[in-house]
């Protein structure tokens, strides 16, 4: 066996992949979000579109995205095969359970908020990328350039009451799911310090209340501009 087939197989190797895939798509969240916010700006969607282009043409974006779906599958299989070996580890459970004193909400049920944002990921994608890649996208034209009008797309969806309130309640899923990960990815590298540990944790909380916060903020400010 190749130490490459020993280290997937293994639980800590599986936990060192689970925390890499983890720290890959948080720094996806920020460059998304940069993206996502030109969605605000009042030029009527042309900073949008012109950004939505530019994403779809560059190869270096292409081979990006196709990594980032990839890291995705590969943190929901791992995150369900350590789930899994943690239950068979344990089949009896504690007479008494005080679960509460000992961790936080969000780390116990790390794999609900993540089975939560999975399904948002699905409706998501299906009601964007999928409509701009494959359904019938509207064109719009900007000093006699043409491009497709995403922008349009999108304040369609987030026209919608119930897709806005649904998005709002997936981010504030996704912020307990990120006030445990931030810092348990990198507990899983090893990085602890007494010095830096309370920092990490920190940064991760506020990392974890502000983007969610941003991504929320924007169907809420395109719903009521409508």
């Amino acid at each position: 066996m190749s130490w490459v087939s020993k280290t997937l197989s293994s639980t800590l190797g599986q936990k060192l992949l689970m925390a890499l895939t983890g720290l890959f798509l948080i720094l996806f969240l920020v460059v998304h979000l940069a993206g996502n916010l030109q969605l605000l700006f009042p030029d009527g969607g042309e900073s949008f579109n012109k950004y939505a282009a530019t994403m779809a043409s560059n190869p270096f974006i292409r081979v990006v995205s196709i990594g980032n779906f990839a890291f995705i599958l590969l943190h929901v299989i791992y995150s369900v095969i350590l789930s899994r070996r943690n239950k068979q580890s344990r089949p009896v459970a504690y007479a008494v359970s005080k679960a509460s004193t000992n961790s936080v909400w969000a780390s116990r049920n790390m794999g609900i908020l993540g089975t939560i944002i999975l399904i948002f990921l699905i409706v998501h994608l299906k009601g964007f990328y999928y409509e701009i890649k494959f359904g019938s996208v509207p064109m719009t034209s900007y000093e006699g350039v043409e491009f497709k009008d995403v922008y349009a797309i999108v304040a369609n969806a987030y026209g919608n009451i119930l897709y806005v309130a649904f998005y709002v309640l997936s981010m504030g899923f996704l912020a307990f799911h990120l006030s445990h990960g931030f810092a348990s990815a990198f507990q899983t590298l090893g990085l602890n310090h007494v010095k830096y540990s309370p920092l990490i944790k920190k940064v991760g909380l506020g990392f974890s209340i502000l983007i969610p916060a941003l991504f929320a903020l924007i169907p809420l400010v395109m719903f009521f501009q409508n």
